[in-house]
């Protein structure tokens, strides 16, 4: 079994890429079927933006009943925006899964160290990509269980849907309630595996190139080890001859081959993904602020706080899956420079191989100390500090908030 087959993340998120229809065609079917998936997946998202807009619009003046249709319509804005976006950006992003696959997933020339931190990519990635969708799932099942239950023991006149439709027909009569009940679980399921699928696999990416960050500093810093593993020979006897000064530069020279291709991908991720970086940033202050003033402000509603403590909940394991991911690439691209200090290059004979090595080899540092990330669209660069400086902007949004909303209320 290779690593592509026995990674659940991978084959997880593949599934969820498929149903929103953006992931690879093997055929001209699979790619009327994917064209279908995402004209359904635009079309849902758009149907339930109706839905909010016309809510908005109808309950204008009750402030409750409008955040929480503006929470929703942020929570729409979000994955309409990254499918715009990744389709602008399609062959580029097939391109990344491409090589992600072929050369992070199913290279098997990986000594037991280096298996070691592929698995360890590997594990991480599933335990955020199962909470992230378990989150995400969960919030999308509070929407659809809790008009259910509020309909228990209700007249066919007091039923209530997911959320509120203003058209004139008598929607909470049968047949139009079933009907209306069953699209809007329909638009709600796709928005929800919308939701989430793209920060999984931008998640899957950074952690992966992450972990090759961290396989080149062990190959660096241990390459005569490795030399001595292939020659079998005794270790004096190699670093004595021109062979070894000779074998050391052509392997070092593989190496930064690998390393240029890595910062290479780590560009192609920012093309890719910088609009997305900015659009996350941007709304998860104000989606974790408005989800908090739902929760602390319900007044006893406990269908209200049962949706939206899940809704922050996912919230902040996808902030935390997007920072935590794109600061593990700053850490190892910068620590690239220091395994290569840390190298055997003294044990070297002065040899003209030798010579050309080191002077190469603080080429290497000099360019290992430039970090690679990924940014929102150039303004700021996403590491763990992102995290901390949307929660303290979140909490400011809210303290305003409430404080406003409470002198309105005096007056």
């Amino acid at each position: 079994m290779n690593f592509l087959e026995s990674d659940v993340s991978v084959s997880l998120t593949s599934i969820f890429m498929k149903f929103v229809g953006l992931w690879m065609a093997a055929n001209e079917y699979e790619q009327r079927i994917r064209n279908i998936m995402v004209s359904y997946n635009v079309f849902a998202i758009l149907f339930a933006l109706w839905i909010q807009t016309m809510d908005i619009y109808n309950s204008w003046g009750n402030i409750r009943a409008c955040l929480f249709s503006t929470s929703n319509t942020l929570s729409l804005i979000l994955p309409l925006l990254k499918i715009f976006i990744l389709l602008i950006h399609k062959e580029d992003f097939f391109r990344l899964i491409l090589y992600m696959k072929r050369n992070f997933l199913e290279l098997q020339n990986y000594d037991d160290y280096e298996r070691k931190v592929v698995i360890d990519c590997k594990r991480k990635c599933t335990f955020f990509i199962c909470f992230f969708t378990f989150l995400t799932m969960a919030t999308t099942a509070s929407y659809i269980i809790t008009p259910i239950i509020g309909n228990i023991g209700k007249n066919e006149s007091d039923r209530v849907l997911p959320f509120n439709m203003w058209i004139n027909l008598p929607l909470n009569m049968t047949p139009y309630f079933e009907i209306t009940f069953v699209l809007q679980v329909l638009s709600l399921y796709q928005i929800g595996v919308s939701y989430f699928c793209f920060d999984n696999f931008l998640c899957i990416m950074n952690l992966h190139v992450a972990g090759q960050f961290k396989v080149l500093q062990y190959r660096i810093s241990n390459i005569a080890d490795l030399i001595i593993k292939m020659e079998e020979k005794k270790e004096k006897l190699i670093i004595e001859s021109m062979y070894y000064s000779n074998k050391c530069y052509s392997i070092f020279k593989k190496y930064i081959r690998q390393h240029q291709a890595l910062i290479a991908y780590c560009r192609k991720i920012e093309v890719v993904f910088n609009w997305i970086a900015l659009e996350q940033v941007l709304m998860f202050s104000l989606l974790i602020c408005l989800d908090g003033y739902q929760i602390l402000m319900a007044n006893g509603d406990i269908k209200t706080r049962a949706i939206f403590s899940c809704h922050i909940l996912s919230c902040l394991c996808q902030l935390l899956m997007f920072s935590y991911s794109c600061d593990c690439i700053i850490r190892e691209s910068v620590s690239v420079a220091t395994a290569a200090y840390a190298g055997s290059w003294t044990l070297l004979p002065m040899t003209i191989s030798g010579m050309m090595m080191r002077r190469d080899l603080v080429v290497v540092i000099m360019r290992a100390s430039i970090p690679c990330y990924l940014t929102g669209k150039g303004y700021f660069i996403v590491s763990l500090e992102t995290y901390t400086s949307v929660l303290s902007t979140a909490a400011s949004y809210f303290t305003l908030l409430r404080n406003n909303i409470e002198s309105g209320n005096e007056t």
